[in-house]
């Protein structure tokens, strides 16, 4: 059976369809920003809502709403220019702005699209990563220092690893870097400045690291969700083309994620003798995280093995090492971001340079000599390029961290000489009526459980599920709401 034929009238080229655009390219990046922007709005609002104690949910949805108007009103104007505009330095565009239909509807740097779906696309990037380190500070970091923070987190960090890393005029890009969409950029960025910010502006108060219920755990599945599908657009998105480069990316992505959840529950199990709802958050988002910077350059079957990776060192960062060492347990880091984006962002990049496929390779960065795993090197006897691309992986990654230690110390100390960074101890007492006059549900208590024992999990998100196999239960006991 043939196919009717094409209108004359659809793909013709006129003044607002250029011969260069591609417009299914150009639908879909529009689409897959539009997925990654979900993940923050409502995604990442919702989960923090529902995943912190009553009273501070108001307080921790609105910080992911306040980042993402405040970032995306800083990226037309400067931020875009900056992380992908003409190149300064090394590691930084020239400031410039974003708002020009002539600028606007020039082709973008890379793919058959006009620069305006590009700085849309990259900047909810933008905005993802200033949420994601609000999640190391919940609970306690005063707005008024949070409002400061954003825009200057974003001009000068975010800036500089995103041309570094990702812009063509980048020296880790002409390096040869590998980072498909973001595991240095946004995760590993994110949480090392969210580990540094939660260490200068302070922990929360000793009763609430104690004990930090989820005031609603099925709205926080439901931004969990909402997180894991918008990944489609995370990474789908990257290669800036429909091809099959950009399908190998999401199949991986879901592959991986699915793989890191199940590794995560099982190990509740075994350890802990009960599987853990937010557990399996944990395991979903390190594996989100862990396949994104080689989520289009390897083969399936490593996607599955890096799942296995990213749902069981987290866990042991998390459950052993940090419960062992005491700079973890000093650092008050509500969400686990140090562990859930620092650990498994690094991990993901370590395991990028060992499993990235050079065919692969050659579809995203057209480049087949330079990008080659270490064990495709050991196979083709060229153990001198894969070598190269682990060092390259590695410096990547000291360049993030030291870069993100340096920068968000310097700007949490100079907030600190207009606003204090941390609220005061009344207002923590209180939460959101303090912070905004506003309360969450207007229902009685702060949704703590009768119960206080406390927790296997320490001092972040995990903090107040039940360690199950460790005691038992009292006859007759009651849990009351």
């Amino acid at each position: 059976m043939s196919l009717p034929p094409i209108p004359s009238n659809v793909l013709k080229v006129d003044s607002a369809s250029p011969e260069w655009m591609s417009k299914a390219d150009n639908a879909w990046q529009l689409m897959a920003a539009t997925l990654v922007g979900m993940q923050s709005v409502p995604g990442l609002i919702i989960l923090y809502g529902g995943a912190v104690k009553k009273k501070w949910a108001v307080n921790s949805a609105f910080m992911s709403l306040y980042a993402f108007a405040c970032v995306f009103f800083c990226w037309v104007i400067w931020g875009y220019r900056l992380s992908f505009g003409d190149k300064l330095l090394p590691f930084w565009g020239k400031p410039g702005v974003s708002l020009d239909e002539k600028y606007l509807f020039t082709q973008a740097f890379l793919g058959l699209f006009p620069n305006a779906t590009m700085i849309y696309f990259q900047g909810v990037f933008a905005c993802i990563t200033l949420i994601l380190i609000a999640g190391a500070v919940l609970g306690r970091m005063n707005f008024y220092a949070w409002m400061l923070f954003v825009p200057l987190w974003l001009t000068f960090s975010y800036s500089f690893t995103a041309f570094s890393i990702w812009s063509t005029n980048g020296f880790l890009t002409k390096l040869g870097i590998i980072d498909y969409s973001g595991g240095y950029v946004i995760h590993l960025s994110s949480g090392v400045a969210g580990f540094t910010a939660a260490y200068w502006v302070g922990p929360r108060l000793n009763k609430d690291r104690e004990r930090f219920p989820p005031n609603n755990i099925l709205l926080m599945l439901a931004g969990a969700g909402l997180l894991w599908m918008g990944w489609t657009g995370f990474n789908g998105g990257d290669p800036y083309v429909v091809s099959m480069d950009a399908s190998l990316a999401v199949y991986n992505t879901h592959a991986c994620t699915a793989t890191s959840l199940l590794t995560w529950v099982i190990l509740d199990v075994i350890f802990f003798r009960k599987p853990s709802v937010i557990g399996a958050v944990q395991g979903m988002i390190t594996g989100l995280v862990c396949i994104t910077p080689a989520a289009g350059v390897v083969q399936g079957w490593a996607a599955l093995i890096m799942g296995v990776c990213s749902g069981s060192i987290p866990w042991f960062t998390m459950m052993v090492i940090h419960k062992r060492s005491k700079l973890l347990q000093k650092v008050d880091d509500t969400m686990a971001v140090f562990h859930t984006h620092a650990i498994a962002g690094t991990l993901g990049g370590i395991l990028t340079g060992l499993f990235a496929e050079p065919k692969l390779n050659f579809l995203f960065y057209a480049n087949y000599a330079q990008y080659v795993g270490l064990f495709y090197g050991i196979k083709m006897n060229d153990v001198k390029t894969g070598l190269r691309q682990m060092g390259i992986q590695l410096l990547g990654i000291l360049f993030v961290v030291l870069l993100n230690v340096i920068s968000t110390s310097l700007i949490c100390l100079f907030i600190r000489l207009l606003v204090p960074l941390r609220m005061s101890e009344e207002d923590m007492e209180i939460g959101d009526e303090a912070a905004h006059g506003e309360e969450a549900y207007a229902i009685w208590g702060q949704g703590d459980k009768l119960d206080t024992s406390v927790s296997k999990y320490g001092s972040s998100l995990y903090d107040d599920v039940e360690a199950a196999g460790t005691r038992k239960k009292r006859a007759g006991q009651v849990e009351m709401t």
